[in-house]
C-alpha cells in the first residue's frame, strides 16, 4: 500500500530522533571517557596503612566514630597503639558548633549555621605520609521558635550529614598516600 509523505514523516521523524540521540550519547560518553571521568569508587587503603592507630583527645566525637568505620571497611586493621601500626591518623583538632546567621526583628534567631571542623596528618613514625589537613563544611537551616524540638532534630541531621562528608574527604586524600 502507498502511504503520502505527510503519513511517512512522523515515523522518519523519530527514528531520526532517535539514531541523534543516539550519536549524542556516544559523543558524550566518548568525551567523558577520553577527559579522564571515573565514577567514584569506594576508597583503597594504601599498604602504608594497612595496620593504622588513631590518635584523638575524643574517642566519642562523630567524625572519630564514622571514620573509624569506614577506615575498617576500606580494609584497614585498627590497633590499640601506635607501636603496632604501620601508620597513625593522627586527628589533632576535631570541633562543632552553630552560629547564628540572621535575626528577626524581635531579636530572635531565624537562620543558623552548623559547622564541623577537622584537621588531621597521616604519619609513619617521623615520616609524614599526608600534610596536615584542615577541613570545615557548613550547612544552616532556618529556626521557628515554635518548632524547637524539630529544628534540633534537623540540626542532629545536617551534623551527621557534615560528618559524612568529612569523612569522605578525609578518606579520599588518605587513599591518595603513595
Amino acid at each position: 500500500m502507498w502511504l503520502s509523505s505527510e503519513m511517512q514523516a512522523p515515523a522518519c521523524r523519530g527514528s531520526g530522533r532517535r539514531a541523534l540521540e543516539a550519536l549524542l550519547l556516544a559523543v558524550l560518553a566518548t568525551l567523558l571517557g577520553g577527559c579522564g571521568f571515573q565514577l567514584r569508587s569506594d576508597p583503597v587503603v594504601p599498604p602504608e596503612m594497612s595496620r593504622t592507630y588513631i590518635s584523638t583527645d575524643d574517642r566519642y566525637s562523630l567524625f572519630y566514630r564514622m571514620f573509624r568505620t569506614q577506615l575498617e571497611s576500606a580494609g584497614a586493621e585498627l590497633v590499640d597503639s601506635p607501636a603496632d601500626a604501620t601508620a597513625e591518623f593522627a586527628i589533632l583538632s576535631d570541633e562543632t558548633g552553630q552560629r547564628v546567621l540572621s535575626v528577626s526583628a524581635r531579636n530572635v534567631p531565624t537562620e543558623f549555621e552548623v559547622y564541623y571542623t577537622v584537621y588531621y596528618t597521616v604519619r609513619n613514625g617521623e615520616k609524614v605520609l599526608l600534610e596536615p589537613q584542615i577541613q570545615t563544611l557548613t550547612r544552616d537551616y532556618t529556626y521557628d521558635e515554635t518548632r524547637v524540638l524539630g529544628k534540633a532534630r534537623e540540626e542532629e541531621l545536617l551534623r551527621k550529614a557534615i560528618v559524612e562528608d568529612l569523612v569522605r574527604l578525609a578518606l579520599v586524600q588518605v587513599s591518595s598516600i603513595r
